[in-house]
């Protein structure tokens, strides 16, 4: 396995499915820490993932203390903010980095962030308060693949 995506607590469905879908093209795990702000039965987080659900390597844990436990301990955690941290192409992924993304109303928690020594963000200069969560997750885990040479010919 190589990176993974976290969601601590993710809220909005079709977000979830978008990731979700990333994630399947991107042979990357994905980690979805409870509560969650939705059924995982929901039609629209099902439909935004289309019919990849099968293919998907998803773990769900009931909170961030059972994740830490169980994954985080063992591979650097790479936390996301929009208010700090390192512009993501000028932060050095590696091999198995996992990149943990907060909820799309109120982002990581101080607790949360204070874990880890690294952060990354996306430069902003319009006037909006953050990026859509696919959409940054997207940006930020291509951008690690480019890094470690991950890309392959079909």
């Amino acid at each position: 396995m190589s990176l993974q995506i976290v969601l601590f607590e993710p809220e909005i469905p079709p977000n979830t499915g978008n990731i979700a879908r990333l994630c399947v093209a991107t042979n990357t795990a994905l980690h979805l820490i409870e509560p969650l702000g939705f059924e995982i039965t929901d039609k629209k987080l099902k439909r935004a993932g289309l019919d990849y659900w099968p293919f998907l390597n998803l773990k769900i844990w009931s909170c961030w203390k059972d994740f830490y436990k169980q994954v985080g301990y063992k591979h650097r955690l790479i936390f996301t903010s929009a208010r700090e941290g390192i512009i993501y192409t000028k932060f050095c992924f590696q091999e198995h980095d996992c990149l943990i993304f907060g909820p799309e109303s109120r982002g990581l928690p101080e607790v949360i962030l204070a874990q880890s020594p690294y952060k990354v963000s996306i430069p902003m200069w319009g006037k909006v308060r953050s990026l859509n969560l696919s959409t940054a997750a997207g940006i930020i885990l291509y951008e690690a693949y480019r890094q470690l040479h991950s890309f392959f010919s079909p």
